[in-house]
């Protein structure tokens, strides 16, 4: 008997605990239905605060997975050589503009030759300025012409939907051939085939041996309105010496790592850069982009939780004062707990409780008010909930309640059962 006293002592506490926080919890439900206009002012701020707070990181977090999507996914263990470092300073790009130089074919073939490891090596080149393109009549501006490696297809975002890429025999011999976006086939060929069809670029015919899949758009940008042509013919018909953004894939991450490194060498080594000077290029991966975006966000986020602070400290005063004032009016019946045997404690987690379930109901209806914003967002710009906004928006806004139901709590712990019994009276 001596070993079962102290389990059923602890069982009979569990169950006194669960009792009290239980009906703590209906009672505070019932407080919310009755006094609607009360609890709907009382919870309002608790309410903005998981709103604002939830949605701006849904439109954060969506922004991530476009930018990481759409523009800094420049293909899987790839990074870019070229002339400038992506994502940095004004000052910064200030210093380079008048040091930096154009990464050239040399350069390229250089690293081909000397790079150790790599999984694939590509050079593009791009045509800065308008560029037009024109079939049987139709014009299409704003076109994107590149010069690319027969490789280009295995490490860059294009991927082959009909025909086919350029080859090396393409690429050796300066074939008069080009690879064509979906927007000029919508253009162009709507009810025929594309396929050997004869284009003219800048007013020099290319023939068309393949098409993309179709990519979509990145900020109201298309990305399939573009012409890629060998590399060298680009250099025989437009630009003799281009500057190029050399694409290197390493096998994984981990190397990836270690290859950027050995490029940086052999290019400053090929440049004779001084160990005391700094890069004259620059060497880009989607981590360069992605760490620029959170850097943008990080100061957007800090903002907002600064908002979310002010209104959350205003709905945990006004909660405070509903509970204080619930207190007043429930001296009386704390009196007659008392006097029927409840403990200091029974008291306080049971004003405790009241204050979180009214807090976190506000959270709730914050959750359910975000995802409502967010769809909307999403449907004009872009908006993805994350599950720990959910989660940090519900335990913030209960933590909030438990807080500052604190005072209030205490006050009706400590009350006197005879001069609580003589209140009402």
């Amino acid at each position: 008997m001596a070993e079962v006293g102290p389990t059923m002592i602890k069982r009979r506490g569990f169950v006194n605990l669960w009792v009290t926080a239980r009906e703590a919890f209906w009672l505070a439900l019932e407080t919310l239905r009755v006094h609607k206009l009360r609890s709907f002012l009382t919870l309002l701020g608790v309410v903005i605060a998981t709103t604002t707070l939830i949605s701006v990181m849904s439109i954060v977090n969506g922004m991530n997975l476009y930018i990481a999507e759409r523009i800094a996914n420049l293909g899987s263990n790839v990074f870019i050589i070229h002339q400038w470092q992506w994502a940095q300073g004004y000052e910064s790009w200030l210093k380079a503009r008048r040091r930096n130089k154009p990464v050239r074919m040399e350069e390229y073939e250089f690293l081909k030759e000397n790079l150790a490891n790599y999984k694939n090596i590509g050079a593009e080149a791009r045509m800065w300025g308008e560029t037009d393109a024109r079939y049987k009549g139709r014009i299409l501006y704003d076109v994107s012409l590149n010069g690319t490696t027969p490789n280009m297809i295995d490490i860059g975002q294009a991927k082959v939907e009909i025909g086919r890429y350029i080859t090396e025999s393409d690429y050796d011999h300066s074939a008069m051939v080009c690879f064509i976006g979906r927007d000029l086939v919508d253009d162009f060929f709507p009810t025929v085939d594309p396929l050997d069809k004869e284009v003219t670029v800048r007013g020099i015919p290319f023939r068309v041996i393949g098409v993309a899949a179709r990519i979509g758009t990145t900020f109201g940008q298309s990305q399939d309105k573009f012409v890629e042509i060998p590399l060298t013919t680009f250099q025989k018909a437009f630009v003799a010496r281009p500057q190029l953004a050399v694409n290197v894939q390493a096998w994984n991450g981990q190397q990836m790592l270690v290859l950027e490194d050995a490029a940086r060498a052999l290019m400053r080594a090929r440049r004779h850069i001084p160990y005391q000077e700094d890069d004259t290029f620059g060497i880009n991966a989607s981590e360069t982009l992605m760490n620029a975006w959170r850097q943008l966000t990080g100061a957007i986020f800090a903002v907002t939780i600064g908002i979310v602070a002010v209104f959350m400290v205003v709905g945990g005063i006004v909660i405070m004062n509903i509970m204080l004032a619930s207190v007043t009016e429930r001296t009386h019946e704390i009196g007659i707990r008392k006097s029927l045997g409840a403990r200091r404690r029974d008291i306080l987690m049971q004003f405790i409780i009241e204050s979180s379930v009214m807090a976190a109901t506000g959270g709730a209806a914050g959750v359910v008010l975000s995802l409502i914003v967010s769809k909307l967002v999403d449907i004009f710009f872009t908006s993805s909930v994350p599950a720990n906004a959910v989660v940090i928006g519900l335990v913030l806004s209960t933590g909030v309640g438990l807080f500052f139901g604190i005072y209030p709590a205490s006050k009706a712990a400590r009350l006197d059962p005879i001069e609580a019994l003589r209140t009402e009276a």
